[in-house]
């Protein structure tokens, strides 16, 4: 069977793979973009809203924040509904002996936007700018060639001129490359974190934002946990009324454990937020340490800090140029965040010609 041909394959079909392929798209160019998964959106997922519960509650980065233009374009370009996280009434303490302080802590993310629908609406809106049949899901790439040979899991080929790696530097080091890359780009993947690759979220939907009525933001950072830290994180509105929280066990105590922790958390909302967290309309924990698509052994171990991302110069004209990195961990500014992803597509955009 012969080789399909396109002149740029994407593999990765996350917010920077997405937003790459917008940009090539418009500029006219022909590209075939990749995705393992059987959806687009990366690390951007969400718990879908249930009967009575319309939306949908991010699983994923629920966040951007002012002074970050390529998001603030993007969704007004998308005529996406922006608005603030929800901050009004008291923070929350809940110390290691159970006790809880109304009035305490410092979790609120008062200043921060939301979009209207989730961060799932901005990928169906993205993904709605280009022709379907280029987006190719359930399409896991097995092996590339500097030949120029994109192999499928399916069995399929395809023969490209520029293949760009919209995929967390880690996945790329686990990818077959042929010629193997040289040891030190090799070692300069392994050393780059995959940001909130190594967390897990709980997201519990309830028919109305109960807790507001009681003078709570939502808002809690707690030393029992299992969950770390606690948000509003309600739909624009209040629909839909949602929870959501960090689980702080570290990612080896967690293996095997989503139906316990689940339990758990829902139990602790109870003692924040009262009786009525005990009974959400559907909930859900993304542990994203234990996807393969998103996270490896390594990220296991998160790293201490927000690490200082961009290309290292090791990583920068692989192939000649015909190999390019367009992660957000990669990113020439806000690397590790969405606007970072948007960064580093436009970067790689720019190297094409697009």
């Amino acid at each position: 069977m012969s080789a399909q041909t396109t002149d740029i394959a994407i593999i990765g079909g996350g917010l920077a793979g997405l937003a790459l392929a917008h940009h090539l798209h418009r500029a006219g160019r022909d590209f075939q973009l990749f995705e393992a998964r059987p959806r687009l959106g990366g690390r951007i997922a969400a718990l879908e809203g249930h009967d009575g519960a319309p939306g949908a509650v991010d699983l994923g980065p629920s966040w951007f924040w002012p002074g970050q233009p390529r998001m603030a374009a993007l969704t007004r370009a998308l005529g996406l509904r922006v608005f603030d996280q929800y901050a009004q009434g008291e923070i929350c303490l809940e110390e290691a002996d159970g006790r809880i302080l109304r009035g305490a802590g410092c979790a609120s993310m008062e200043g921060s936007l939301r979009v209207a629908g989730g961060m799932v609406a901005l990928v169906r809106a993205l993904a709605a700018t280009l022709p379907a049949a280029r987006l190719h899901l359930s399409a896991p790439v097995a092996g590339i060639t500097q030949a120029g040979a994109l192999h499928l899991a399916t069995g399929k080929t395809w023969q490209v001129a520029q293949i760009v790696l919209a995929l967390p530097p880690r996945l790329v080091a686990a990818l077959e490359i042929t010629p193997p890359l040289p040891s030190a780009q090799h070692a300069a993947l392994l050393a780059i974190p995959t940001w909130m690759a190594g967390q897990a979220k709980f997201a519990a939907l309830y028919p109305r934002p109960f807790w507001r009525d009681k003078g709570l933001s939502g808002d809690v950072m707690s030393r029992l946990g299992p969950l770390a830290e606690i948000h509003d994180a309600s739909g624009a509105d209040g629909t839909p009324a949602a929870l959501f929280g960090f689980v702080g066990i570290p990612a080896p105590q967690r293996a095997g454990r989503a139906e316990d922790l689940s339990r758990l958390a829902l139990a602790q909302l109870a003692r924040l937020f009262g009786p009525e967290a005990l009974t959400p309309l559907g909930s859900a924990l993304q542990d994203w340490a234990f996807l393969p698509e998103t996270a490896t052994q390594v990220d296991l171990i998160p790293p201490p800090g927000h690490p200082d991302y961009g290309l290292p110069r090791a990583l920068s004209d692989l192939w000649e140029g015909r190999l390019h990195l367009a992660a957000s961990e990669t990113a020439p500014e806000m690397g590790g965040y969405l606007e970072g992803a948007l960064a580093a597509a436009e970067q790689v955009a720019r190297r094409l010609g697009a």
